[in-house]
């Protein structure tokens, strides 16, 4: 297992090149051989040390050398075992030094100052941690020293004093050097973020938001890639609409469809609809991905958006007739529900996430055929949302693609929105099935009518009986 560097835990972690590590590590070096230096010619400490000075001067230097390899591949690895080393010897050489109180302190305000500023708290735990071991290692292998508690030298406390605020104030200074190059780096990084956030909600206005956001989410891969998925899929578009479009001034025109279009879409969104494009005056919206309800709740949202958009057309006619529009402008509607190939259509510089397949040139036909202000859905769906939405059988139709008729209903309403006035009856019971629709019977049919429900009360009543 690699040596993990506490430079890699460190929050303060130097984040230019104006004072790296492995010259702090020297700079302590240097500091520290001239205060030893001092308590060598002051007397502080025993002639016998003369040899300190020139390791506290060399060692660093061969070791920057020896590991200027090692650095360039993993700088932090290399940089933390050399400073914990160094705490090791540094431990060590209070020992050699008999534990002289002056010096031995500023070695250790070194020592501290320097491992706090490249390894944070952390590392200067770590470090301390080292350095104990250092001193312990050392007491076991040379022994107890002689203690000497002599007063320093005034050469001593100078040089000490001196080189340790140097030290500290290099670091200093380039703390607040690096500081100042993180708030300008955040600031930065804040201003990015502000115009990724700004170009994303741009961005975010030319895909549908369930997509837009499973992309940004992860859910979802940027590549050419489909599947196939059972979704419920509804066509609208405006009847007449090119006919108007000949009257109306471009701009007038354009007004008109963006009204409109914001709208639909708002109900759209509202039911959690994936409005997959606008097309002239029609839209294409379906239901069941990226995210799903369930088949069932995915059809009778569908549909409850499609009545909520014919209710808001009538507003919309009200506001367009005020504003010079006096032809009624009527919208018909087509669902299906079926298996459809979703996903990336395209090329890989060039992206449409749509659906294809022959349901959803079904609920572009059931589109086709319906009147103004029809919404026809197909069996499919009528089968999903037949207990929740009232709908009339409009008989079977021929659709290209298909070798059998279709069966296509027209929605109603909502049964609950129906309430006791409803022109509609229906039940469906093992054995019986019954639909009326009363204001569909015309006048010189109502008996008939009367005689056949009359007819068959009577007969199950025997029934009964027996």
């Amino acid at each position: 297992m690699a040596f993990r560097s506490f430079l890699d835990f460190a929050p303060n972690r130097p984040i230019n090149k104006d004072l790296p590590p492995h010259y702090i590590r020297l700079l302590a070096y240097l500091v520290s051989g001239l205060i030893l230096t001092a308590g060598i010619l002051s007397g502080d400490l025993l002639s016998t040390l003369w040899w300190t000075p020139l390791f506290a001067v060399g060692y660093p230097l061969l070791t920057h050398l020896l590991t200027s390899k090692l650095r360039q591949e993993n700088p932090s690895s290399i940089n933390s075992l050399l400073v914990l080393v160094d705490t090791v010897l540094c431990g060590g050489s209070f020992v050699m030094l008999g534990f002289n109180p002056a010096i031995c302190l500023f070695l250790f305000l070194i020592v501290c100052a320097g491992t706090i500023s490249i390894g944070g708290v952390f590392g200067w735990i770590l470090c301390l941690c080292s350095l104990t071991l250092g001193t312990i290692a050392s007491l076991v292998i040379l022994g107890p020293p002689a203690l000497t508690f002599a007063q320093p030298s005034l050469m001593t406390l100078t040089t000490g004093l001196l080189g340790t605020t140097f030290y500290v104030s290099v670091l200093g200074y380039f703390t607040f050097r690096q500081a100042a190059t993180l708030i300008r780096m955040q600031n930065e990084l804040s201003e990015r973020q502000k115009e990724s956030a700004n170009l994303s909600r741009k961005l975010s206005k030319y895909l549908p938001p369930q997509v837009w956001g499973s992309i940004f989410s992860g859910q979802t891969d940027v590549k050419l890639q489909t599947q196939r998925k059972k979704l419920t899929v509804f066509f609208s578009d405006i009847k007449g609409f090119a006919e108007i479009s000949e009257e109306l001034q471009p701009e007038a025109l354009t007004d008109l469809l963006n009204s409109y279009f914001t709208e639909m879409s708002r109900i759209a969104l509202k039911y959690g609809g994936t409005i997959d494009k606008f097309v002239g005056d029609a839209i294409l919206i379906f239901f069941g991905d990226p995210a799903s309800r369930g088949q069932k709740q995915d059809a009778i949202a569908c549909v409850s958006m499609a009545l909520e958009m014919r209710k808001k057309m009538k507003l919309l006619r009200q506001q367009w007739k005020k504003e010079g529009i006096s032809k009624p402008l009527q919208v018909r509607m087509g669902i299906n529900t079926g298996y459809c190939t979703v996903g990336n259509f395209g090329a890989e510089t060039r992206m449409d996430y749509t659906i294809i397949g022959r349901e959803v040139n079904l609920a572009s036909r059931l589109e086709s055929v319906a009147q103004p202000g029809e919404i026809l859905i197909a069996e499919s769906t009528y089968n999903l949302v037949r207990d929740v939405i009232m709908c009339r059988d409009r008989g079977q139709i021929n659709v290209k693609g298909f070798t059998k008729t279709v069966p296509i209903f027209e929605i109603v309403d909502h049964r609950k929105e129906l309430g006791a006035t409803q022109s509609f009856l229906e039940c469906e019971l093992d054995g019986f099935s019954l639909f009326v629709d009363i204001d569909k019977i015309r006048n010189y049919d109502k008996d008939k009518v009367v005689e056949s429900l009359e007819e068959a009360a009577k007969r199950i009543r025997e029934k009964l009986i027996v």
